[in-house]
């Protein structure tokens, strides 16, 4: 917002909208921090689409993990007919309310009882309200639900006329209040006025399609805020709600940071005194196949350039110079067979060392024949001998830095081994969007999603997971979701076509 300032300029004011955080997965993300603060938001939906667990949920996260304590005010169930419908979930609402974290006040309202004569104001309700707010200093009001309030009244005008005085009390008190209600014939609720005089209304559905039940979750309306304004798969299960925010998930990642030594203290220091950063070891080894190839292109060029137009050598100092090269270069690459079965990179300078290493044997040997012989043709035919030789072995370097640097499957893993062996654990009943790379030239990772039955027990089969995994295949880096049928359903990299 723009407003004019002194002499004719504009000064720009912007203020962002204080959040509420609910503490749900993946909601916060989608509503950018959370509910308004201070101000009341509408949930709505039909009938046992998870609208007094959203409440809850908000009201018991904000009492233990963001110290604002909260009021619940249940029209429809009992205090202990709450408190027992949480526990499954871990919610130990007679602890929060022992220790003033939150206050839980059933207001019975029976339309049998119910007489509408002269005037009809909510006063009574606010009075008991504040009373409760007072008592613990709540930060969080929840009202479930607002139907059960009014069902007995039919005059529209008066109910319209307390609604709005019920907004405007809640607002002025400071409190964020999450009020609940039922859906409408064609309306988000069945009076139709609160969606437009509360802040944020959020649209919970619950629907099946060819005997597959999926819950849906959609910000309708967020004054003062951008949001996600997409229809978002939530799940309930033991652990509460969990809203998958599959369009707003984020591309960004920090680069890596973490350094890996070269083995060779010098050329540590030479980089900084840590050596590689993570994953540029691939670099480094397609960058080395790539030279050594680029040096043997070269050495075959003068070797056929050499056949043509043969030129005099001097034998004996050719056989000298050579064996030098064959003793340096041999004896540097000894100290590099041990590891190249491990590490590409090691693999890459092994070869480089022993193929300089043949080509001075093969100078070496071309020298003694010259002094036998005198066949200048020798050196060149020697020379594009070994060039063959070096192309050929270095060959297999080259593939398997560009599939690392293209994160394909490392070779010596089979895939389908690895997805076999994890159908195959106690209680699995599939395996999808299974991924596995290298990460750095020694270092494998795996990510695949699990589906297995309720109540099937998962931390000790993810750490027999991730040890067999690394000592069967030989993958250090390993991170597994765990999901049941119904996630699975919903989950959109079930699909094998979906990476």
């Amino acid at each position: 917002m723009a407003i004019p300032g002194i002499h004719g300029h504009h000064s720009r004011i912007v203020a962002r909208l204080p959040k509420s955080p609910t503490g749900i997965d993946g909601f916060d993300q989608i509503a950018q921090g959370g509910l308004p603060a201070g101000r009341p938001t509408l949930v709505c939906g039909g009938a046992g689409c998870g609208k007094t667990l959203f409440a809850l949920s908000f009201l018991v996260h904000g009492a233990t993990r963001f110290d604002e304590p909260g009021v619940y005010m249940s029209f429809e169930e009992s205090t202990d007919e709450l408190a027992q419908n949480v526990a499954s979930l871990g919610f130990d609402l007679p602890g929060l309310i022992e220790k003033k974290k939150i206050v839980l006040d059933h207001v019975r309202i029976e339309r049998s009882e119910i007489e509408e004569t002269g005037d009809y104001d909510l006063e009574g309700l606010f009075i008991r309200l504040g009373f409760a707010i007072d008592s613990i200093g709540a930060r969080r009001v929840v009202l479930d639900t607002l139907e059960s309030l009014f069902s007995g009244l039919a005059n529209e005008s008066i109910i319209r006329a307390e609604l709005r005085r019920l907004f405007r009390w809640l607002k002025d008190r400071g409190v964020t209040a999450v009020i609940t209600g039922e859906r409408g014939d064609g309306t988000l609720t069945r009076q139709g006025l609160e969606e437009y005089v509360s802040d944020a209304v959020i649209l919970l559905d619950h629907r099946v399609t060819e005997q597959v039940s999926t819950r849906r979750l959609r910000i309708v309306k967020y004054r003062g805020s951008a949001h996600g304004t997409n229809e978002y798969p939530f799940l309930i299960d033991e652990e509460g709600i969990a809203v998958l925010p599959v369009t707003s998930i984020g591309l960004t990642h920090a680069a890596p940071s973490e350094r890996i030594s070269t083995g060779v203290a010098r050329l540590d220091t030479m980089l900084g005194g840590q050596g590689y950063f993570r994953g540029s070891t691939i670099l480094v080894a397609l960058g080395n196949a790539v030279l050594l190839l680029v040096i043997t292109g070269g050495i075959a060029w003068e070797a056929i350039r050499r056949l043509q137009s043969p030129e005099p050598l001097s034998g004996m100092i050719v056989v000298i110079v050579a064996a030098v090269g064959v003793v340096i270069n041999g004896s540097t690459a000894l100290l590099f067979m041990a590891g190249r079965r491990d590490d590409l990179n090691i693999r890459a300078a092994f070869l480089h060392l022993a193929s300089d290493a043949a080509v001075a044997f093969g100078v070496a040997l071309a020298g003694v024949l010259l002094l036998m012989t005198g066949w200048l043709w020798l050196d060149p035919a020697i020379s594009l001998a070994i060039s063959i030789i070096i192309v050929v072995s270095t060959w297999s370097v080259l593939r398997d830095s560009i599939n690392l640097a293209l994160h394909a499957v490392p070779s010596g893993i089979e895939r389908e081994a690895v997805a076999d062996y994890l159908g195959s654990l106690p209680g699995i009943t599939a395996v999808h969007d299974l991924h596995i790379w290298g990460m750095s030239t020694t270092e494998t990772a795996l990510t695949a999603h699990l589906v297995r039955p309720e109540g099937v027990p998962t931390e000790a089969l993810l750490r027999r997971a991730q040890h067999e995994l690394q000592e069967r295949f030989g993958i250090g880096h390993v991170t597994l979701q765990v999901e049941t049928a119904d996630e699975a359903v919903i989950c959109r990299l079930a699909p094998d076509d979906i990476v």
